[in-house]
């Protein structure tokens, strides 16, 4: 059975990323990538994934910065959607599909289309938050950075009940995954 996770990390004080979108505050962290709920056996069990428009410019802004679009190779071989109003530049040869409305009917499309493998959530606590509106966000796995921010893009910005199923060290992080309960669970 295919679940939708949103897999993430967050400062100490909740927070995805600085006021000014930038994820320095991460890569300075020491991770075992083979440690407690790795990125690797994640990503292996991913069929499909939905962002957001930050997300989706932020990778434009640091993956492909500087070089020509024949060039820029997408970080993922799956299908991706990207939530957006917008429009926005195409990365070539991509299975990129751009989406704006309801997440509930982009849902049913990304489950299809994962295969019986999950469907990842990658960035935005409102995007995530919206899964969870919908009744389709399933678990919550994030890694928790020992820094503050402040200030910046919340990992969940409404209410939302978790159960704990794991926890654990990797490296510098708190590693934990969470379930989300559902009204009568």
């Amino acid at each position: 059975m295919s679940l939708t996770r949103y897999y993430t990390a967050t400062t100490l004080d909740g927070f995805i990323a600085d006021p000014s979108h930038s994820l320095d505050w991460l890569f300075t962290r020491d991770q075992d990538h083979a440690g407690l709920l790795n990125y690797a056996e994640f990503i292996a069990g991913v069929g499909a994934l939905a962002m957001g428009s930050s997300t989706y410019e932020w990778i434009l802004d640091h993956e492909f910065s500087g070089k020509d679009p024949s060039e820029w190779k997408w970080p993922y071989e799956i299908p991706c959607w990207v939530l957006t109003h917008r429009e926005l530049t195409v990365v070539p040869n991509a299975d990129i599909r751009f989406a704006s409305g309801d997440v509930a009917a982009v849902h049913e499309e990304m489950v299809a289309a994962a295969g019986g493998k999950n469907v990842w959530v990658v960035g935005g606590g409102d995007l995530a938050g919206q899964f969870a509106d919908a009744g389709l966000l399933d678990e919550v796995v994030v890694y928790i950075a020992p820094v503050t921010l402040g200030a910046g893009a919340p990992l969940l910005p409404r209410r939302l009940e978790l159960r704990l199923e794991e926890t654990g060290r990797n490296g510098d992080f708190v590693a934990a995954r969470y379930s989300v309960v559902r009204e009568g669970s």
